[in-house]
């Protein structure tokens, strides 16, 4: 169920505050019947109509795409390059659910349901971000420490909810380290490195929130299911 005025400011008719007006305004039926109150709540079986018009219901579509490198997360580029949502076969506008950098690979979802983005990238929800970093150099205790107590980057502070060695290559001199945040800034964790001293040379987001790219391979992508879904709505009870 969904109030009245966010169906109709979701089906792209009007904005959430004209909407309202319109209710207010008898403009709105459900039903059959207008509706001037504020607060009634709708779901896929009822029929609403602005001024004589039907609204088309559109249905919600959720996909996971194993993003591969060289890749922009985004519908649309001013430079013609390759964008994620040119990977999922449907005529939808789906957008992509947060953004991983072009160099970036791994787990991303996309979707044309607002409110399932908003759970999975609202700080206050503290869904687990996973990511796999290749550093050049061999990352130390201390720095690692660092990271978990939070840095800090153009005025804010930024903490990692976990970070663990996977693996060092002291030939090459280059370590693997699995770092955990909540948040989502713009190339954070790569920022995050760079503030204690390294450079990540190569990135990949291995989970966000229970969500993993199994046996995809890069540029694949499955629909997710009724169950994933579902799943994602019962974290909104986390939000304060």
């Amino acid at each position: 169920m969904e109030r009245l005025q966010k169906v109709i400011a979701a089906s792209g008719i009007a904005s959430r505050r004209k909407a309202e007006e319109l209710i207010k305004n008898g403009h709105v039926k459900v039903n059959g019947e207008v509706v001037t109150e504020m607060g009634v709540k709708v779901d896929n079986s009822d029929s609403i109509s602005v001024d004589g018009k039907i609204l088309e219901k559109e249905l919600k579509e959720y996909y996971l795409l194993n993003k591969p490198r060289g890749v922009i997360t985004s519908t649309s580029d001013d430079k013609n390059r390759k964008v994620v949502t040119d990977y999922i076969n449907t005529n939808t506008r789906i957008f992509p659910v947060g953004r991983l950098d072009y160099d970036t690979t791994g787990v991303l979802l996309l979707t044309n349901d607002g409110e399932f983005a908003n759970i999975l990238t609202s700080p206050r929800n503290k869904i687990d971000k996973v990511y796999l970093a290749k550093l050049e150099g061999i990352i130390k205790g201390e720095q690692i420490n660092q990271l978990k107590d939070g840095v800090i980057i153009d005025g804010d502070k930024y903490k990692a909810t976990r970070v663990k060695l996977k693996k060092i290559n002291k030939e090459k001199n280059t370590s693997m380290v699995e770092i955990t945040i909540h948040e989502g800034k713009n190339h954070q964790v790569k920022r995050m490195f760079e503030t204690v001293g390294y450079h990540v040379s190569k990135l990949t987001r291995e989970k966000f929130g229970d969500f993993t790219c199994g046996n995809l391979k890069s540029g694949e992508y499955r629909k997710l299911t009724i169950k994933e879904v579902q799943v994602v709505y019962s974290q909104k009870n986390k939000e304060v």
